[in-house]
C-alpha cells in the first residue's frame, strides 16, 4: 500500500468516477484503476461497486476511506514537521478571510507574499467573521482574518490595518431624514444588511448602539449574503447601508452612490491565531508579512472592550440631489 494508491482512492470514492478522478489527480484512466485494483487485489477486498457508468464504495470502502484520509493527514502532518526542522518556510496554509478583506486587501499580499515563498502553498475561503473565529478555533483554518468583533478566549488577535466605513445612499433618494435634534433618524430609513455574523453588518449595528437603538429597532427590508449584492441594491434604490469604502469607492467616483455625512469609527483588521496550535514556519512567515513584522504585546490578546476604536471625523460626500425622507419608500416594511 501506498500514499498514491490512496490519494487515487480517496478521490475516485468523492467523485464516484475514475476517469474524473484521475483527471483531476493528472493521471490517466488506466493508471487510477491499477491503483484502485492493486489495493484490492493486496488485500481480497472489493472496495467499489460498479454500478452502470458510476462507481460507489462497499461498506468496506466506506470504512476504509476514513483510514485513508486519516493515513494521509498524518503523512503531511509529518512532512510539516520536516520542513519546520529544515528552517525554510514551505507547506500548505490556509485561511479564512471575511470577505472585504479577501477581495480588497488581501490578493496583493498575498501575491507579495508567494513571489518570495514561492515552496508555501496558499489556500484562502471566504466566510464571514463568525465563521471565520470558528474556522481558526476548530483548526479548519491556521490564520484568520477579520472586520468583526470576535470572542473566542482560545484566539490571538493581532492588530494589522484599518478600514472606514460610510453610509451610502443612490443618488436620486431623498434627503436621509433626521430628527429635531438634528441626528440621522436611523429608524426613518429603510436598510439594506448583510448577513448576521458579518462584520459589515456590525457597523450598522455599532452605530445603532450608539443611538441607543438595536437593529432589531430598524427597518431593515433585505439581508443580503455578499457585499455586491448590497451595493447593487443600494444603487438600485432599495434605501441605505453602512459598508466598507473600499466596497463602493468606485461607485462613489462614478456618481452612482452617493456617501452621507455621519460619524462612523475605523473598524479594525485584525489576524487571528490559534494560541495553543503550533505554527510552521510558513505560517509564521506569513503572519509576519501581513502584520509588516509588527507582533506588539498591546495587538495581542485583546479583549472586545480594549478592541473599541475611537471616533473617526464624518465621511466626505457628494451633494444629495432629492428632497423628502429616504425612509418613506419603506416605512410599511417590517422592522426587525
Amino acid at each position: 500500500m501506498t500514499l498514491d494508491q490512496l490519494r487515487v482512492f480517496i478521490e475516485v470514492a468523492e467523485r464516484g468516477h475514475v476517469t474524473r478522478a484521475a483527471e483531476s489527480l493528472g493521471m490517466s484512466q488506466s493508471a487510477a484503476s491499477a491503483a484502485v485494483a492493486a489495493l484490492e487485489s493486496s488485500y481480497q477486498i472489493r472496495l467499489f461497486d460498479r454500478v452502470g457508468r458510476g462507481i460507489q464504495l462497499t461498506e468496506t470502502g466506506r470504512i476504509f476511506l476514513r483510514e485513508a484520509h486519516a493515513v494521509l493527514d498524518r503523512a503531511s502532518m509529518a512532512r510539516s514537521v520536516l520542513q519546520d526542522l529544515a528552517g525554510y518556510p514551505a507547506g500548505p496554509v490556509a485561511i479564512a478571510a471575511s470577505q472585504t478583506i479577501a477581495t480588497y486587501w488581501l490578493p496583493r499580499r498575498l501575491a507579495s507574499f508567494h513571489a518570495a515563498n514561492p515552496r508555501v502553498r496558499l489556500n484562502v475561503v471566504i466566510r464571514n467573521t463568525h465563521d471565520v473565529e470558528n474556522a481558526v478555533v476548530e483548526g479548519e483554518a491556521n490564520v484568520g482574518l477579520v472586520e468583526g468583533p470576535t470572542q473566542h478566549p482560545a484566539l490571538l488577535r493581532q492588530l494589522i490595518d484599518h478600514d472606514r466605513l460610510v453610509l451610502v445612499v443612490a443618488p436620486d433618494q431623498p434627503p436621509v431624514p433626521v430628527t429635531a435634534s438634528g441626528r440621522i433618524d436611523l429608524r426613518a430609513i429603510t436598510w439594506v444588511v448583510r448577513e448576521a455574523g458579518s462584520g459589515t453588518r456590525h457597523g450598522l449595528e455599532d452605530l445603532a448602539r450608539r443611538h441607543g437603538l438595536s437593529l432589531e429597532d430598524l427597518n431593515v427590508s433585505l439581508v443580503l449574503p455578499s457585499n455586491e449584492a448590497v451595493r447593487e441594491a443600494i444603487e438600485a434604490g432599495a434605501g441605505a447601508t453602512v459598508i466598507s469604502r473600499h466596497v463602493v469607492a468606485s461607485a462613489i467616483a462614478a456618481g452612482t452612490l452617493t456617501a452621507i455625512p455621519v460619524e462612523l469609527p475605523p473598524r479594525e483588521y485584525a489576524l487571528l491565531r490559534h494560541r495553543d496550535r503550533h505554527e510552521i514556519p510558513a505560517q509564521q512567515a506569513l503572519v509576519v508579512h501581513l502584520t509588516g513584522g509588527v507582533d506588539r504585546q498591546s495587538d495581542l490578546f485583546e479583549t472586545p472592550s480594549q478592541a473599541k476604536a475611537s471616533p473617526a471625523p464624518a465621511a466626505k460626500a457628494q451633494p444629495n440631489r432629492a428632497a423628502g425622507a429616504l425612509g418613506q419608500a419603506g416605512s410599511s416594511g417590517r422592522r426587525r
